[in-house]
């Protein structure tokens, strides 16, 4: 494979540290005070949800995240902090790319009806694929140094 600048190798990792540092955003804009203490951020999702076509959607949210919204709210916000962590330093990189990649996925499938937010959604959800099957953590991670996910 010719490059340039950098090695083909080199190109991933940059995407990978490029999609931990959109997840690392994702977490720092929020504000934590209105989603931790206020339930802002899931009861958004719960209006969103609500009012969605697919009957499994909000089933699903009324049995899983409605009976506990602000353990929601944590999983959620340190979720994305953990991807964005763990995709810059390329720690557990290919758990990070699979759990990114599931958590796009529902928000995907959550906001179906925000076209905004599913340009975001898919280019993330891209982005994970092709770093985990481009093995992204050969290069520039911990786990390259430490010669895990061989």
């Amino acid at each position: 494979m010719d490059t340039i600048w950098l090695t083909g190798g080199e190109w991933l990792a940059v995407l990978r540290i490029g999609l931990g540092l959109w997840w690392l955003e994702s977490w720092r804009h929020k504000d934590k005070k209105a989603w931790f203490e206020r339930g802002t951020g899931i009861a958004w999702a719960a209006d969103i949800a609500a009012e969605h076509r697919w009957t499994a959607v909000r089933s699903g949210f009324d049995a899983v995240v409605a009976p506990r919204p602000k353990a929601m709210a944590y999983v959620v916000a340190y979720a994305e902090l953990a991807l964005g962590l763990g995709l810059i330093t390329g720690f557990l990189t290919p758990v990070a790319l699979v759990g990114g990649l599931v958590l796009n996925v529902l928000y995907f499938v959550l906001m179906i009806h925000d076209w905004a937010e599913q340009g975001q959604n898919s280019m993330m959800a891209l982005i994970s694929v092709v770093a985990l099957f481009g093995m992204s953590w050969q290069t520039w991670s911990v786990d390259g140094a430490l010669g895990l996910f061989r």
